[in-house]
């Protein structure tokens, strides 16, 4: 399916996106890049980073190497916008084995919890007075299936996303006087590089008969990407505070 990019819609903006060198987070940053943004582009292997300069061909990109639960890397990101952020895309996350609660370990709890949450939570407050300052931007998480319920992935993924939902309808209610918007996404199945392995014969016996008759196909990370920068631009200037399915149906079974 060709990817029809809207001439200009974000140019003369800027904009933050986690886990942009592969997957959702890749083909998000070459639609906003496509489409006018200068985009700060960040991930955890530099390669991949690299890839994706090489696939855009132009300066419209701005590379920041690092690991989004760590200050550091979020200070850096603030620092490459340069006083200006238009748009904060957090796409980046990690998945937990499938594992339910009773036999999920406290480094996988964490780790899920620090960069499905904790870090989108730093970027968000990082942002905000940029924001705040010119009284317009565009905040937008991806969330997922399991945020919707309890029936798609282990305990900690869906403990994470559940909270990224609520982070982003009180981020979005307390900042709506200040141009702020906050929505989420909510893909289900996507053709990425994340890697999903089911580590647990429980999940594989609850979960496995429900994948099996009721998961929808396999989308493109470019459909999310049609999803996320339609919430990002103008053409959403009246939606904030919504969690946007983009799952094939699935949520409506």
């Amino acid at each position: 399916m060709p990817t029809l990019f809207i001439p200009d819609r974000f140019a003369g903006r800027t904009a933050i996106v986690t886990g942009a060198g592969s997957g959702i987070g890749k083909a998000t940053a070459i639609r906003l890049a496509r489409e006018g943004a200068t985009v700060i582009a960040t991930d955890l292997v530099h390669a991949r980073l690299d890839e994706l300069a090489a696939d855009l061909g132009h300066s419209g990109l701005v590379p920041v190497q690092g690991d989004i639960t760590r200050g550091e890397t979020v200070t850096a990101l603030v620092a490459a916008a340069g006083g200006r952020v238009d748009v904060l895309a957090n796409v980046a996350g990690i998945m937990d084995g499938f594992l339910p609660a009773g036999e999920v370990d406290d480094d996988t709890w964490d780790r899920v919890f620090a960069v499905n949450l904790t870090a989108v939570f730093r970027l968000t407050r990082a942002v905000l007075p940029l924001m705040i300052a010119r009284q317009r931007g565009a905040i937008v998480n991806v969330a997922s299936e399991a945020a919707l319920r309890g029936s798609a992935a282990g305990a900690a993924y869906t403990s994470s996303k559940h909270g990224l939902l609520g982070l982003t309808r009180s981020t979005a209610f307390m900042y709506a006087r200040d141009g702020i918007r906050v929505n989420a996404v909510a893909p289900g199945p996507v053709r990425t590089g994340i890697e999903a392995p089911m580590k647990s014969a429980m999940a594989a016996e609850r979960l496995g008969p429900l994948f099996a008759t009721n998961m929808p196909s396999i989308a493109e990370p470019e459909q999310l990407a049609a999803a996320i920068t339609w919430l990002a631009s103008d053409d959403a200037s009246n939606v904030t505070g919504i969690v946007l399915p983009s799952d094939g149906g699935w949520s409506a079974l």
